[in-house]
């Protein structure tokens, strides 16, 4: 029978490999994922990740390879600073994050003269710059 400071003890080594997991293999895979396989995970995410939420943690993780589009404290995207997109394809666009219509990989920018760019799949930018 275990005494209540061995159960806290496993509890709290429970508690850190869960925590070790996250930050060693969840983020980083969600790092690196496609999009396809990310919105597989999306509808798995509570089995996965536990309660939290997949636009806090999955897709923030997710866009977090481009650094330019999040900001230091917030879990989504820096609707305050102009970026530029450019798509492995060659094309390029300039505009402001659009968190709102910014879902499920897609990216979507609102430009100098209010109208909306995209949408840009996770998997077609090469790179978010300032």
């Amino acid at each position: 029978m275990q005494n209540k400071s061995d159960s806290l003890r496993d509890f709290a080594t429970l508690v850190a490999s869960r925590r070790d997991w996250i930050e060693t293999v969840l983020k980083p895979w969600c790092e690196r994922a496609n999009r396809r396989d990310l919105l597989l995970t999306e509808g798995e995410w509570t089995d996965l990740a536990g309660r939290a939420d997949p636009a806090k943690t999955l897709w923030h993780w997710a866009w977090s390879r481009f650094p330019k589009l999040l900001s230091e404290g917030l879990h989504g995207m820096n609707e305050t600073q102009q970026v530029v997109v450019t798509c492995h394809d060659g094309r390029t666009a300039c505009g402001y994050p659009d968190s709102r219509l910014s879902t499920g990989g897609q990216l979507y920018l609102i430009r100098e003269d209010g109208q909306t760019d995209g949408p840009f799949s996770i998997d077609d930018i090469e790179s978010v710059s300032a």
